[in-house]
């Protein structure tokens, strides 16, 4: 490859592929956004004000919003205060500088400073600023109001499209940092505790002094789902089917409380899957959902919650729980038995989950994974590696 290709194709971004699915939802998005915040514009402001419904930078809003909807150019307060503080910085440029060139460049400079300093970094601010300067006589004679519409109008409504459909349409938005620790303590999480810690990546995004389009958190689970991958190469084949608990306890949901309490306690578990023959996995019971609906007494004992003993003292009906299913987690984790076991760290370890269901293609439970059934395996893996190593040497 001659230098002049390797230089011009420096020219061209390195963009990860999109699917179809994501391109089309992406242009829907769009779609929808520019044409509420027109049509919800034109309802707010009157068709016939002078001052555009809309501004062009929405567009350039509409592609971060709905295109890159994690970037944290995109996240609700770098477009709402990212284009009002441009907008105010244009206005008031306009207003104290005659020539318009000049005033069109110190307000998009400001509005970069001034951006970078509130942490509302959002590039179409920029055009914001420039339009609030050279927008025409109707924005000049609308001076700051031109802040508040349609600026910050215009922000509001597309925002407001931007949460609604994201998240109708499977995208996290706003782009939420990874969860803290279950425990809530100050710990990190166990996986990021070893290898690249954030603190790291905090020091090297420090070194680079520049601005990169990606979140510290974002960035910092992407090196750890890097780890996972390479993990579970270096793991070998192992599967939750190699290492689960096949006779596994399960309760139905019409099952009493005090059954599964007695299953618990006989097969000396933390948690029972829920299943019915129709549906197959359809929750968990742990000790913990048992610990939620319980009271500590004045003598430290366990006892039923207050409206049930009242029931019970003076002869009303109970409406407290009474059923599996009045208690149990209906969301459940579960695997398949090819999953890797690898694919089971971060959940056991970061979301303090202590079992793991493993289910076939029709839901139904075949066996269940637990973390010391986890833990066993990666010790006998690491010892059968050493024992390679043995042998090679």
């Amino acid at each position: 490859m001659s230098r002049a290709t390797v230089f011009f194709r420096r020219f061209v971004p390195s963009l990860v592929p999109v699917g179809r699915w994501e391109r089309l939802r992406s242009s829907c998005g769009a779609l929808l956004g520019i044409l509420l915040t027109g049509f919800i514009s034109s309802l707010a402001i009157g068709a016939d004000a002078s001052l555009p419904l809309l501004i062009a930078p929405m567009g350039a809003s509409a592609v971060l919003l709905f295109a890159a909807p994690s970037s944290p150019l995109a996240q609700p307060w770098s477009i709402l205060g990212g284009n009002v503080v441009s907008s105010t910085v244009g206005v008031t440029c306009a207003l104290f500088i005659p020539d318009p060139v000049v005033a069109a460049a110190v307000a998009v400079a400001v509005a970069i400073g001034a951006m970078l300093m509130l942490g509302c970094l959002h590039p179409p601010s920029g055009a914001v600023a420039l339009t609030a300067v050279l927008g025409g006589p109707a924005i000049h004679q609308a001076g700051y109001g031109f802040v508040l519409s349609p600026v910050a109008v215009n922000s509001l409504l597309i925002l407001v499209v931007a949460l609604v459909f994201n998240n109708l349409t499977g995208r996290r938005y706003p782009h939420l940092a990874p969860a803290a620790n279950p425990h809530n303590t100050q710990d990190p999480l166990p996986s990021h505790r070893l290898g690249v810690v954030p603190e790291d990546l905090q020091a090297v995004l420090a070194q680079y002094g520049e601005v990169v389009d990606i979140s510290p958190e974002e960035l910092d689970t992407f090196v750890h789902q890097a780890q996972i991958r390479a993990f579970e190469r270096r793991s070998g084949e192992i599967t939750c089917g190699e290492i689960m608990s096949r006779d596994v306890a399960t309760v139905a949901p019409q099952a009493s409380l005090r059954q599964a309490w007695k299953m618990l306690l006989e097969h000396r578990i933390k948690a029972l899957p829920v299943v019915t023959e129709k549906d197959g996995l359809v929750g968990i019971i742990t000790q913990t959902d048992f610990m939620k609906h319980s009271t500590l007494s004045s003598d430290g004992r366990l006892q039923i919650g207050l409206r049930q003993r009242i029931g019970n003292i003076i002869g009303l009906p109970t409406t407290g729980p009474r059923v599996v299913s009045d208690i149990m987690t209906r969301r459940v984790q579960s695997a398949l038995p090819e999953t890797m076991i690898a694919k089971l760290v971060p959940p056991m370890a970061d979301m303090g989950l202590h079992h793991m269901p493993v289910v076939d293609a029709d839901n139904g439970v075949v066996g269940i994974v637990t973390q010391s059934d986890l833990i066993a395996a990666l010790f006998q893996r690491r010892l059968d590696s050493a024992e390679d190593s043995l042998n090679v040497a």
